[in-house]
């Protein structure tokens, strides 16, 4: 959450760069922006309640400066207001800071340095009031490193001082890397925002600082000494991360999962059997995600009892804590993550780890947090994701799954067969000709204000995630239910024309959802089927391929587009939902 970006180095355009720059975040926050710079040995801030999609870089122009920081805010603390905007900068208006993450003492340090100074409702303006206090005995660097001290939470800040041509960044629990360009240094929530100018970054860990001006410096925050980096060279090409022919970052992740499978799949075979091994080993396995991560998680739980015979446990990630009791150093904590930096998952990571507990995790990012700390990561190879609902990683995400547990039970390369010829057949199904079917369907119930969703089995989680994906971008109120439980409850929501999804497997349930889906259409239900096979109690049929046990990857995708095409048709933005950012690095 929140989007950070900064330079220092040949430019003297840092505010324009900075701006493009937060530009390619606002996946991670979008109420507010705001940039400022050292100009003329003085703090210039400029910022604003809005999308900084919709600012020109025109209206810096004239402005020099080579070093500027900007950022993207997602709210937190404080309401979306001009003031509550980032930067913010101390009362002698001689530091500035933006920050990503929550100060947990904020309170506490705000009291102390005495509230009269203060301007704004967020935890972010303590930081460089706390900062200019120290700078009244020490310099920049020791000021900054005193400060982050002080500060309890997670957060990654980057604070500039009027006169230090040096920018000073700091993280602990929310992602910061640096990019290294030809005589010029990057600071940034994601790799996206400087792939135009570099691919060659250096990663902060938790509790590190780093000082950049003509070099970079990497500081230990709790001993003060010095820290040695590797340079590492992102194997992304920028234009992956840009929307191209298509009008959304959505839809184009979508089309894109003709490809994606087929990269999640080409795995290593010894690194597959590594963590075949450990999970075999395991006395105790769990699965855990956040979010549509941790749909994918349960759809796992299912692949694991389908294909592998082996029981496996799902809890999400902000409740996983509490499964301390259970935990050994035998047990397997399996993670699931697109980002690699959500903040529920990393804290879940420590609590097994406090019980030497080993952690495997699958992510889109190799370099993130969450790879850093695992014993084992695997890449799910799906490239940039953009838009704020995830399409292709969760089809990915749920292809390694699908794969690692034909592994468990021998069979990988017949898993690797398996999901080759559903990504082939998903290929045929993403056509102009299905894709203005499901955006019919979208025009024809997207006045509906309600929606429900049921599956069976491992379409059960399918049907939860398709909720999600529906509310996300289209602020329907959706609802998934396991489709057995309609009548302890949900079907007394249905009244006429309802509409409500069925997703269809030929599979050993199949004669069950379709009864409970006969129930929906007793009671007055629209009924959108999602099946290999069209039945007579469907009032529109979306045709997907006959897969088997991996019906939930082609299950899915019809769920993504029709809501895709539901917030077009209401005129929203599918890429920037309200209240909703990208990656959710705070609690």
């Amino acid at each position: 959450m929140c989007g950070i970006f900064g330079t220092i180095g040949k430019r003297d355009n840092a505010l324009s760069l900075v701006v493009e720059g937060l530009k390619k975040l606002e996946y991670r926050g979008y109420d507010s922006w705001g940039v400022t710079a050292d100009v003329d040995g003085e703090l210039f801030i400029d910022k604003h309640v809005g999308k900084i999609s919709t600012v020109g870089t025109s209206r810096f122009e004239g402005i020099k400066s080579n070093m500027a920081v900007g950022h993207s805010r997602w709210a937190t603390h404080g309401g979306v207001t001009d003031i509550n905007a980032h930067p913010h900068f101390s009362h002698d208006r001689k530091v500035a800071v933006v920050h990503n993450g929550i100060i947990e003492n904020y309170h506490e340090i705000r009291e102390e340095l005495g509230r009269d100074k203060f301007i704004s409702e967020t935890d972010t303006e303590v930081i460089p009031q706390l900062i200019s206090h120290y700078l009244k005995t020490m310099e920049f660097k020791e000021a900054v490193l005193e400060a982050t001290r002080r500060l309890k939470g997670r957060y990654a800040i980057v604070a500039l001082h009027v006169g230090d041509h040096q920018l000073i960044a700091a993280r602990r629990g929310s992602p910061l890397i640096v990019g290294v360009g030809n005589g010029e240094y990057f600071l940034a929530s994601d790799i996206p925002a400087f792939l135009e100018y570099t691919q060659d970054v250096m990663y902060l860990n938790d509790n590190e600082m780093v000082v950049v001006n003509d070099h970079v410096e990497f500081i230990n925050i709790e001993t003060g000494e010095l820290v040695e980096k590797r340079l590492i060279n992102i194997d992304w090409k920028a234009e992956s991360a840009e929307k191209g022919e298509y009008d959304h970052y959505m839809l184009k992740e979508i089309m894109e999962q003709k490809d994606t499978i087929h990269r999640a799949i080409n795995q290593d075979s010894e690194e597959i059997m590594e963590i075949v091994k450990a999970i075999q080993a395991a006395r105790g396995c769990f699965f855990s995600g956040c979010g549509t991560a941790g749909k994918v998680c349960m759809v796992g739980e299912y692949f694991f009892s389908i294909v592998a015979d082996r029981h496996v446990n799902y809890a999400p990630a902000s409740e996983f804590p509490i499964y301390h009791h259970f935990l050994k150093p035998e047990s397997l904590l399996v993670v699931v993550s697109q980002s690699g930096e959500t903040a529920d998952v990393l804290e879940a990571m420590e609590v097994a780890k406090k019980k030497g507990t080993k952690v495997l995790s699958l992510i889109n990012v190799g370099s993130s947090t969450i790879a850093r700390q695992s014993d084992y990561s695997l890449l799910i190879n799906a490239g940039p994701e953009k838009a704020v609902a995830s399409t292709k990683a969760a089809t990915s995400q749920m292809a390694l799954l699908l794969l690692i547990a034909y592994a468990v039970n021998g069979e990988l390369q017949e898993g690797r067969r398996v999901l080759a010829e559903v990504a082939g057949k998903i290929n045929d199904m993403l056509n102009p000709r299905f894709l203005n079917y499901i955006k019919s369907v979208a025009e024809a119930i997207q006045k509906h204000e309600n929606a429900y969703i049921i599956g069976k089995a491992q379409n059960y989680p399918i049907a939860l995630e398709a909720a999600i994906k529906i509310q996300e971008v289209s602020y329907v109120h959706a609802e998934g239910f396991a489709a057995g439980e309609l009548k302890h409850g949900p079907i007394a929501l249905v009244t006429e024309g309802t509409p409500c999804i069925s997703l269809i497997a030929n599979d050993e349930v199949k004669d069950d959802i379709l009864n409970n889906t006969i129930e929906l259409k007793a009671r007055g239900a629209h009924i959108i089927g999602i099946a290999p096979e069209k039945h007579e109690v469907f009032d529109d049929w979306i045709k997907v391929p006959d897969v088997g046990v991996a019906s939930p990857l082609v299950n899915i995708i019809p769920i993504q587009l029709l809501a895709y095409y539901i917030s077009i048709c209401r005129g929203l933005d599918p890429d920037m939902p309200r209240n909703l950012a990208k990656s959710v690095t705070v609690k």
